[in-house]
């Protein structure tokens, strides 16, 4: 099994910044794309960003020109720079990860979710 833990989520300030991280462990046999997914009240998951092994990215119109998103992948980690936030931003935000585990089964993973706020 592969486990996804997110950190760096809290309330910040319209106009503010935060960075999330996540960091992938377990049984891992190598993975594929790792993202960022967020869910607001009352709506459906939606994709915010997410970036090949090979380090192609690819965004969300709402989130284009103010977040950004890297890897590291000798340390199975991704992160989301989140500048210029706006309060419909405010959303519980989860890591994804399409791996294979070491026993060479592809899945989806997710994190357990980091609670982002944007208000003043």
């Amino acid at each position: 099994q592969v486990q996804l833990v997110e950190s760096g989520g809290g309330l910040v300030q319209p106009g503010g910044s935060l960075r999330l991280s996540c960091a992938a462990s377990g049984s891992i046999g190598s993975i594929n794309g790792m993202g960022w997914y967020r869910q607001a009240p009352g709506k459906q998951r939606e994709l915010v960003a997410v970036i090949t092994s090979g380090s192609r990215t690819n965004f969300a119109d709402s989130v284009k020109g103010r977040f950004t998103i890297s890897r590291d992948n000798n340390k199975n980690k991704v992160y989301l720079q989140m500048n210029y936030l706006r309060p419909e931003d405010t959303a519980v935000y989860y890591c994804y990860a399409d791996a294979y585990d070491s026993r060479w089964f592809r899945d989806d993973y997710w994190g357990q979710g980091t609670q982002v706020t944007v208000s003043s």
